[in-house]
């Protein structure tokens, strides 16, 4: 009696088809509901947070991304700038923001080297953001004002020896990567610098044209258009092989400081928890638009190598430069509140 009632032609059966079926019609209607709303991406205007003022490497990567990525998606996007704190009040926001796709943030270097330098940061790099792609990497280059004595840096570190009163370096911010390259320097030279943090770029090019500070090792993009016109000094690069933007510049080891190989890598994250899809779809449009020739071309204008990678090649990227910065900041002894 028991098998006839639930055996394969039995009432079992027919309410075990019936459960199968609905699940399977609400599996296809999920399945629907988010296949719609992938297509629909992007419906509205896409934020793309910059963590430093108008003006610099990062800002100027950040427009030209999405003058052509507005294209591509055929919505704005905007360019929220929110400078300070060396990077992470920018970065805080983004990690904070909805995960659908709208808010993404124009990481930079300094954020694998907050993760050392500040004992505590309100987010955390590696767990809350998802990598979308690498932009391009930036040569770091040591520049003083045209009017310092120095012409390499051999003569450099004798200025700032002999005349310490005035041996000041500036930087995008406590914690950034200049800050750390002049604490390398320092301790590869066995000079004194004092270390003046500015928000971005912009306001330190303006001090260093105008000689209120003596030297900066910032990227070549905001000062390569000074150094053409003579109004800067470049005195060496601090990647490890010389810059296609200023091929006749030495490189640091070239000029007798050793180990010195730190660039500026820029790209582009958004909240951990966005949809892959949203991710995948934000990768292969930005990768066409880095590997197209107008963009190619408009980096090699400022300086800039384009990379265009994968959310997993990224990854790697940023764990491994997170490492490596760990051990420089332990070194050099930089630590923020």
């Amino acid at each position: 009696m028991t098998a006839q009632r639930w055996g394969a032609s039995g009432p079992k059966r027919r309410w075990v088809l019936r459960a199968a079926g609905l699940g399977m019609a609400g599996l296809a209607c999920m399945t629907v509901a988010t296949g719609a709303q992938a297509q629909a991406w992007p419906a509205k205007p896409v934020t793309l947070v910059v963590p430093f003022p108008p003006g610099g490497t990062t800002d100027v990567l950040a427009r030209a991304l999405g003058t052509a990525l507005a294209k591509s998606l055929g919505q704005p996007v905007i360019i929220d700038n929110r400078p300070g704190a060396g990077a992470t009040i920018g970065a805080d926001y983004v990690a904070k923001s909805k995960a659908d796709g709208y808010t993404l943030l124009m990481g930079a270097v300094h954020h694998t080297i907050a993760t050392s330098v500040y004992k505590k940061l309100p987010y955390d790099f590696q767990k809350d953001f998802a990598p979308i792609t690498t932009v391009a990497v930036v040569p770091n280059v040591l520049v003083v004002n045209s009017s310092t004595p120095a012409r390499n840096v051999g003569e450099l570190v004798a200025l700032l020896k002999a005349q310490p009163d005035k041996a000041t370096y500036g930087s995008n911010g406590n914690g950034t990567a200049q800050h750390l390259i002049g604490t390398q320097f320092q301790n590869s030279t066995g000079t004194t610098l004092t270390h003046i943090p500015y928000k971005g770029s912009g306001p330190l090019a303006t001090d260093l044209l105008g000689g209120q500070i003596l030297m900066s090792f910032d990227t070549i993009t905001p000062v390569l258009q000074h150094i053409r016109s003579n109004k800067l000094r470049a005195l060496a690069v601090t990647t490890g092989t010389r810059s296609p933007a200023l091929p006749e510049v030495p490189t640091l080891d070239e000029a007798g400081l050793k180990g010195f190989n730190i660039g500026t890598w820029f790209g582009v994250l958004a909240p951990v928890l966005t949809p892959r899809d949203i991710v995948a779809r934000l990768n292969t449009e930005m990768v066409k638009v880095i590997h197209s020739p107008d963009f190619t071309r408009r980096m090699e204008e400022i300086g800039a190598q384009p990379v265009g990678d994968r959310p997993e090649d990224m990854a790697r990227t940023l764990k491994a430069e997170t490492e490596r910065f760990a051990e420089l900041v332990r070194v050099g002894k930089v630590v923020m509140e």
